[in-house]
């Protein structure tokens, strides 16, 4: 571990070898796969070295840590399964490229990320749950720690944002359901509480939609739906008697998508044939729910995925801190399970 009197660090056997930190990382955990001769690179540094992996050490040697902190939160107007799947994409992720994942789910997320930075428990953070004003970003911004969001703030600056583009969504699903001629659509949102402690995400997506719908001369009736059964069911089938002459329904609302089934058995109902469905939610979510409707990909996976890759460059010095934070979103994906169709006559 040491050499001339020094302590040899993973720095160093990544100097050698040529190939940066983590795929020194990748080749003595085993984590991950790497080639044959970038290992064989790595394993002969180490030999030269007289590396000896120990994560005291590593620590007290490179102030790394290898750990990413994850702050989330299960919150009551939110559907606490879609949630977990953001979560999975970002520790998942973070596994892949050899770190550890320290989560806080903890209501007071200013004092944890404090707890986090202070303390140098992690080496970069990442955000779940962000909000327009989010109180945690001054904290995030002034830590000597990187910091990635999954989901855009109303001021993005210090930090790398990632999310889907809600706009383009809220347009490609009322553009979908308008060229199949429907022209009444009903919108369900996530609950105005969410709305009220600042979730873009819902605005940005009904905004998006209410604005195609009036440029294409349809009717959009846009409503605010619980995250739990038995109330989003009592939405649901009052939306249905309220706007009988609707045959267009988009749910921005995952509690909404995995009720809508009995809703519509309650009454009789399918889809396509009685009323065109289209969801925001992933292919996994679809599955776990047995949801058959045609949805916008969500992409809980690629986001994390983004957010801690661009992170784990930023902590191992693969982008210079002089280079400029990014604002990144993915582009929605129409998946169709054929549950929409033209009105019925």
């Amino acid at each position: 571990m040491t050499q001339g009197g020094a302590v040899v660090t993973i720095g160093d056997v990544a100097r050698l070898a040529g190939v940066s930190r983590s795929t020194v990382s990748y080749a003595l955990s085993g984590k991950r796969a790497i080639s044959d001769q970038a290992r064989g690179r790595v394993e002969a540094a180490v030999r030269e070295l007289g590396y000896t992996p120990n994560a005291g050490a590593r620590a007290l040697a490179t102030s790394q840590t290898m750990v990413i902190g994850l702050l989330a939160r299960f919150l009551e107007d939110e559907f606490a399964p879609a949630m977990l799947q953001y979560m999975l994409g970002v520790s998942n992720t973070a596994r892949e490229l050899g770190y550890d994942l320290l989560l806080s789910t903890e209501e007071d997320g200013t004092r944890a990320l404090r707890r986090m930075s202070d303390s140098r428990m992690v080496d970069g953070v990442v955000l779940l749950n962000v909000a327009d004003e989010d109180d945690r970003l001054p904290v995030l911004r002034a830590a000597p720690q990187p910091g990635a969001l999954v989901g855009l703030p109303g001021d993005c600056t210090g930090v790398d944002v990632f999310d889907l583009d809600f706009e383009e969504a809220g347009r490609l699903m009322v553009d979908h359901l308008v060229r199949l001629g429907h022209r009444e659509l009903i919108l369900v949102s996530q609950p105005e509480h969410v709305v009220e402690r600042g979730g873009a995400y819902v605005w940005r997506l009904q905004n998006a939609a209410r604005e195609a719908a009036r440029a294409r001369g349809v009717v959009l009736h846009a409503a605010f739906g619980s995250s739990r059964q038995p109330e989003i069911g009592r939405d649901l089938t009052g939306l249905l008697d309220t706007y009988p002459d609707a045959t267009g329904l988009i749910l921005n609302n995952e509690a909404a998508a995995a009720a809508l089934p009995s809703v519509l058995h309650e009454r009789g109902l399918s889809a396509p044939r009685d009323l065109s469905v289209i969801g925001r939610y992933s292919e996994e979510f679809a599955s776990t729910f047995s949801l058959h409707y045609s949805a916008v990909e969500s992409a809980p996976d690629r986001l994390g995925r983004m957010a801690v890759r661009q992170l784990v460059r930023r902590i191992e010095g693969e982008i210079s801190p002089d280079d400029p934070y990014v604002v990144r979103f993915v582009s929605p994906e129409l998946v169709d399970r054929g549950s929409t169709g033209t009105p019925p006559a």
